[in-house]
């Protein structure tokens, strides 16, 4: 089940988060550290109501934001469609006991039908340019790759900035 996520999953999705960075770090992907994802993120993500959880037997597994705020790093890229009514997706993670199963498609199928329903014109997110799975998960999924971008706390390496023309 994917519902809005409350203020007191916040203590789970960290675990979680925590998990998937330590599963990328063992595979060599510097993606997330001790400075991201962090709970004052999730906090503001919950307070915006962007953050979505997904949840199996009570437990959650995996989460999304889905926010209409676009970051200042997003500016200098050459977005297909006008900075107007876009939809950004963040922090999307799955459990590493739970990947594989097609969580992260259920996750990013709600992400899209929710920026269908309410009239968006694009989808726009970002994915470590060393994360090799994250960017054909995105591809297959019709998105476009546009150019860079750099997150200096992450990681020297920059991220990859795709946009789904809805």
């Amino acid at each position: 089940m994917i519902r809005k996520g409350k203020l007191t999953d916040i203590t789970a999705i960290i675990e979680m988060t925590k998990s998937c960075a330590k599963h990328m770090i063992s595979k060599g992907i510097y993606q997330w550290n001790e400075h991201y994802p962090n709970k004052g993120a999730f906090v503001k993500d919950v307070k915006r109501e962007e953050l979505y959880v997904l949840e199996f037997n009570n437990e959650i597994i995996g989460s999304i934001v889905i926010s209409n705020l676009m970051d200042e790093e997003y500016i200098p890229i050459k977005w297909l469609t006008k900075n107007d009514k876009n939809l950004y997706i963040h922090r999307l993670a799955i459990h590493p006991k739970c990947q594989g199963k097609g969580y992260a498609q259920k996750l990013m199928d709600f992400a899209e039908r929710f920026a269908i329903e309410n009239n968006y014109t694009s989808i726009r997110l970002d994915t470590f340019s060393q994360n090799k799975r994250n960017q054909k998960f995105y591809e297959l999924r019709g998105y476009r790759r546009l150019g860079d971008i750099f997150f200096p706390k992450q990681s020297e390496y920059p991220f990859h900035c795709y946009e789904l023309v809805l």
